[in-house]
């Protein structure tokens, strides 16, 4: 059997471990990760391998030539242009001629590579996904198998919204060749995005095989420490080149340890190191040719080559790269990384979770309190479901918003231009002013819309061309009064989707910000009265203005915002309706209370129709003339009938929760329904792409995603057709759902969304 070693990742995650060399080059035990990957495959008799590399690929070849001091064949392929997972093992073609495994350069693992090729040809399946449970899965695919371990379902990369397993794809592969007849040689595409769903579609044999031995994949600086702490703990058995001392502490060939030094195990020493009196070492790696000198302190930390510690140097969970001089009494704290070729001078002092990029020098006895040259804390994971969101002054400060705005300029080209907006709090203002100043640095154009609700701003992105924008609220449920959410949008004016939000994490994660001189950077373009504008202009959409007007329609509307409460009334009584608004209550009590407040009006009121607006401006209640609530459910099953009625629609989008009544409702109208997750971003996404009408947004997206404009329809159609709106939901057909409330720890949720699938495998989910 052959094997596809994957080989071509950047690693920026990991920076500055990666700075100038490929993410599979980065030690582990004091060896190359890939060097593992291609021990682990010549255990199991794997002689020939093929490795697909794109960034820094001589560091590869330097090191492994021909790989015959391994016992290994080794044929390289360079990608110049990115081909994706699935394009670079095609790339490789001419190398595969029989069953072949793919496996990650970059990933640690002692899988039993023979029970899973022995499982493969057992179950005659095309290809074979090697997969480990895992309790948080947002950084892999999950996947759910039948009880033949046939692979049924999978989504990469999922958000926590989206999480139905705790079982994850590797990234391991055991394939037969005519998979790859899907595409052509040079095509881009991936594995799990692009060869798998269809492979599914086409009911291609596809298997899962679970494993139980190790297997972690090095996708940042947390982890790549703790695969090391594994490796230094015996949780995985690697081989290594060292002698044991003693229990737990692994010497290299030509290592001095004088007298009087104090090791700790587990320690792994390299070859060829000096290790001066006094000096102690406790659960550490150091690599070949370190010195390190009297009376240093070394806990929890990784040296690379070559490292030259003075007396009195102190390191506490450090990583350090090759070719680093660190002179006297430095002080080094817990969670920094030292980048290769870097001098610290005497007296120095390093504060937690610094970052410092290679070749940089620093002063005598200066405080490092700051990542050098860019950035700031590494962070995992920014957004939630749909924002970024935290307490004001604690999780979001100035200082994380500026840096935010700077992550999110950086992806955009010069002469782009972003449109910026908040609701009416003071605390979103501060934020605000904050992203700009981070946006303005990195040379980018801004249009300050000033205060307006998030569709607003979704239409200001429209309406200017603009190539993104953002819009900044504060919480206003009176549990949460010191949170504000951060959401961001792309240039359709829809929420980014996961890939973009990923992207924007890499970069504030790295502080790899772009800068701009001077002369670059932009005036800010204020827009005081777009809102006006926006409602003008919708005001100008409907078509029975003077019905609207002659029938002085009823309108009683709610908001625990202040500000979209204005706008709303300040619409709706522009097209002619007679608005009844409360200011005050809302605020003051929960969500709930407030809908029901506002029934409760409707009636009192002898009002036509009610709508309680969400604080941003998103979604409407919708409610009779009798008090009755429509729910989310219904209202979908609405919008849907609305939008099939106007016959603007060539498919319907709903999410995948939504009632299975509405493929009954399309088919009347021959109509086809297109199902996609439930997160905003997909959803929006779908709903513009499918819209068959030529302005920007559809009437699907206005009903789900402009509680002002989508209301005014609602109301303009009632009364084009001289109906009311409880005649228009009698035409609904009947709907069902059940709700139950689990309590549920979030590291649990994969497995426990897989144990009902899997005990609820012959019903229809």
């Amino acid at each position: 059997m052959k094997a596809v070693i994957m080989a071509g990742g950047e690693g920026t995650r990991l920076r500055p471990l990666t700075c100038g060399i490929p993410k599979p080059m980065v030690p582990v035990g004091n060896l190359p990760v890939i060097e593992h990957t291609i021990n682990h495959l010549k255990k199991y008799n794997i002689t020939e391998a093929a490795v697909t590399m794109a960034y820094c690929p001589t560091v590869i070849t330097d090191y492994f030539g021909d790989g015959q001091l391994w016992g290994m064949n080794i044929t390289y392929y360079t990608e110049h242009t990115p081909l994706g997972t699935g394009g670079s093992v095609k790339n490789t073609e001419d190398f595969l001629e029989d069953t072949f495994i793919i496996i990650s350069g970059d990933a640690l693992t002692n899988i039993d590579i023979d029970k899973a090729v022995a499982f493969h040809k057992e179950k005659k399946s095309k290809a074979t996904l090697v997969l480990k449970k895992a309790s948080i899965p947002l950084e892999y695919g999950v996947v759910i198998t039948d009880e033949n371990g046939k692979i049924i379902r999978f989504l990469e990369k999922p958000s926590w919204g989206e999480v139905f397993s705790d079982t994850i794809n590797t990234g391991i592969y055991i394939l037969e060749p005519e998979v790859l007849d899907y595409y052509n040689k040079g095509d881009n595409f991936d594995f799990s995005k692009d060869l798998f769903p269809k492979l599914l579609c086409d009911d291609v044999p596809m298997y899962g095989y679970i494993s139980e031995e190790y297997w972690n994949d090095i996708g940042d600086l947390r982890v790549y420490n703790e695969v090391n702490y594994d490796v230094l703990h015996g949780k995985i058995k690697l081989s290594n080149k060292y002698k044991e001392l003693s229990a737990g502490i692994w010497v290299g060939e030509n290592t001095v340890i004088e007298d009087g030094c104090n090791i700790i195990p587990p320690v792994y020493i390299g070859s060829n190191c000096r290790i001066k009196k006094g000096t102690l070492i406790s659960q550490s790696i150091i690599g070949d040719n370190c010195e390190l000198g009297s009376n240093c302190s070394i806990k929890r930390s990784i040296l690379w080559k070559n490292c030259d510690l003075s007396p009195n140097v102190h390191c506490r969970g450090t990583v350090i790269c090759n070719n680093v001089i660190i002179k006297n009494s430095v002080q080094i704290y817990e969670g920094t990384v030292i980048g290769s070729e870097t001098n610290i001078l005497s007296g120095v002092v390093i504060k937690p979770d610094i970052k410092i990029w290679p070749d940089k020098t620093i002063e005598e006895d200066a405080i490092v309190n700051q990542n050098l040259v860019w950035g700031s804390k590494a962070a995992k994971s920014l957004f939630g479901f749909r924002d970024i969101s935290g307490e004001i002054n604690t999780e979001l400060t100035p200082e994380f918003s500026s840096k935010l705005g700077s992550a999110f300029g950086s992806m955009f080209k010069e002469d782009s231009k972003i449109v910026i907006s908040t609701d009416e709090s003071n605390a979103s203002a501060v934020l605000k002013e904050s992203i700009i100043s981070g946006i303005l640095s990195t040379g980018i154009k801004l249009i300050d819309i000033e205060k307006a609700a998030m569709p607003i701003n979704r239409y200001a992105v429209r309406f200017y061309n603009a190539d993104g924008g953002i819009h900044i609220r504060r919480d206003l449920n009176p549990d949460n009064s010191n949170k504000v959410h951060i959401e961001f949008i792309n240039s359709k004016g829809i929420n980014i989707d996961r890939n973009t939000e990923r992207k924007i994490e890499n970069i504030f994660a790295r502080g790899d910000f772009k800068r701009c001189n001077a002369d670059s950077i932009k005036d800010v373009l204020k827009i005081n009265n777009f809102a006006e504008f926006y409602i003008q202009n919708a005001v100008n959409k409907l078509k029975n203005l003077s019905k609207i007007s002659a029938r002085k329609f009823k309108l009683v509307i709610g908001s625990k915002s202040e500000l979209t409460l204005f706008l709303a009334a300040t619409f709706f009584e522009s097209i002619g309706c007679s608005v009844e608004a409360d200011f005050n209550y809302a605020k003051t009590v929960p969500y709930n209370e407030y809908i029901s407040f506002t029934a409760e009006q409707v009636v009192k009121k002898g009002a036509d129709m009610g709508a309680a607006l969400s604080e941003d401006g998103e979604n409407v209640v919708i409610i009779d003339h009798q008090g009755k609530i429509m729910d989310n459910n219904k209202y979908t099953t609405l919008a849907s009938l609305l939008a099939l009625k106007s016959g603007a629609v060539s498919k319907l989008v709903v999410p995948y929760t939504a009632t299975r009544k509405i493929e009954k409702m399309a088919a009347k109208y021959k109509t086809s329904v297109i199902r996609t997750k439930s997160v905003p971003s997909e959803v929006m996404k779908e709903m513009i792409s499918s819209n068959s009408e030529k302005e920007k947004e559809s009437l699907q997206y206005l009903l789900h995603y402009d509680a002002i404009r989508g209301t005014g329809y609602i109301i303009d159609y009632l009364i084009g057709e001289g109906i009311t709106l409880a005649e228009l939901m009698s035409e609904l057909p009947e709907l069902f759902m059940e709700k139950q409330e689990v309590k549920c720890d979030w590291k649990h949720k994969g497995r426990v969304i897989r144990e009902i699938i899997e005990k609820n495998k012959e019903k229809k989910l």
